[in-house]
């Protein structure tokens, strides 16, 4: 099985995964402004800081835009609900058969 993306996957892939990565970058936003309107002593503060700095190390962990990493990041994309097969529709068989299995775990 190779690890090639043609020209068009290149484009599928790009907008799936700016996709999604905008919009967990927006839930994480909205969680934060409501976090920081309700916040009214310093614990509050801290656990609002600690909500942003787990969230981009999760974000920064899971969203990896390298051709080898996609599987991967696709399935488990594909696994929290973050995007649809429909969204990836286009790829490869084999490519589609990868995200799949990644997804399965």
């Amino acid at each position: 099985m190779s690890n090639e993306w043609s020209a068009s996957e290149k484009k599928i892939a790009r907008r799936v995964f700016d996709a999604a990565l905008n919009q967990e970058l927006a839930d994480v936003l909205q969680v934060f402004k409501a976090m920081a309107a309700n916040a009214a002593d310093a614990e509050a503060m801290w656990a609002t800081e600690e909500f942003l700095s787990t969230a981009r190390r999760e974000i920064d962990a899971k969203y990896d835009f390298r051709y080898s990493q996609l599987h991967m990041v696709f399935g488990k994309l594909l696994r929290e609900g973050r995007i649809a097969e429909a969204d990836i529709a286009g790829l490869s068989d084999d490519n589609l058969n990868k995200i799949l299995r990644c997804a399965e775990f």
